[in-house]
């Protein structure tokens, strides 16, 4: 018994449980209004589009939190710039940004000497967090959190119907780029746990699996929350036994979770069509 409680005595490990939950908690409530937004690739295109960010605030001497917001918001931004002042479309207009901005980055941080190590910026250092950086994030986790909270009936309107929010008075447009802006401070709280490549997944996954499970949507918020939570606390444990690195662990407990949920809910809808007379 001694030996499976071993992960929670050690002081690394304590930090690395601390970063994981204070990461997945609140992009797992976000994943519930991208998903149904549609705006999963969103996640994916500001993700990617933070590195240019990262690596100019190194090399001005500021904290790197700083520039991979502004990177992000400017890719959600210039995504939206596109959509309305031309014939591309919106999925469109996100994989030219976030490609171009991600190859900014590339060819910045190949040219210039850092001391950033490209590998933890893209998939994450758990294991080499102090408790300033997860002090960091739970603080971006919990403006995320807050701010979905204080800010969910309107954003839900806005969502499903934006021409009716529009018609009530709602400012359908913040709400548009606010939306934006917490996507974007939920990756760069993200940044050191599972980095710039794996933060899809939680901004996605969990959102995705829940929508399997209920039918309402606060329901689906607390099963989001719950997974993200699960997936958190299992990965980096499941991750200290099978000494891999914990960021792939929990996407990949996320991961089996989806398609278990996936498979049950095949199941139920076959399962009603034998029962329908």
């Amino acid at each position: 018994m001694a030996d499976l409680l071993l992960p929670f005595q050690l002081p690394f490990m304590q930090m690395a449980f601390a970063i994981a939950v204070a990461t997945a908690v609140p992009m797992a409530l976000l994943s519930c209004f991208l998903v149904l937004r549609g705006w999963a690739l969103m996640g994916d295109a500001i993700s990617h589009a933070v590195l240019p960010g990262v690596v100019l605030s190194y090399l001005v001497g500021l904290p790197i939190a700083i520039g991979a917001f502004v990177a992000g918001f400017v890719c959600a931004a210039g995504t939206g710039w596109l959509r309305d002042n031309s014939r591309i479309k919106e999925d469109t207009a996100m994989g030219v940004v976030f490609s171009g901005l991600f190859g900014l980055g590339l060819v910045l941080y190949a040219s210039v000497p850092t001391t950033l190590h490209l590998s933890h910026l893209l998939f994450g250092d758990m294991l080499g967090v102090t408790w300033a950086e997860v002090g960091w994030a739970a603080l971006a986790g919990a403006i995320v959190a807050a701010a979905l909270m204080a800010f969910r009936a309107d954003l839900v309107v806005q969502i499903f119907d934006a021409r009716h929010a529009r018609a009530i008075g709602l400012p359908v447009r913040l709400l548009h780029y606010g939306l934006l802006a917490l996507v974007a401070l939920a990756v760069v709280g993200a940044l050191q746990s599972v980095g710039i490549i794996l933060s899809i997944a939680l901004l996605i996954t969990p959102g995705a699996t829940a929508f399997l499970w209920a039918r309402r949507f606060g329901p689906m918020l607390a099963a989001a929350t719950g997974l993200g939570f699960a997936g958190a606390v299992i990965g980096v444990y499941a991750s200290f036994w099978l000494d891999s690195a914990p960021a792939p662990t929990i996407v990949l407990v996320l991961s089996l979770a989806f398609a278990a949920s996936f498979a049950r809910a095949r199941l139920v809808e076959r399962a009603a069509r034998r029962a329908a007379p």
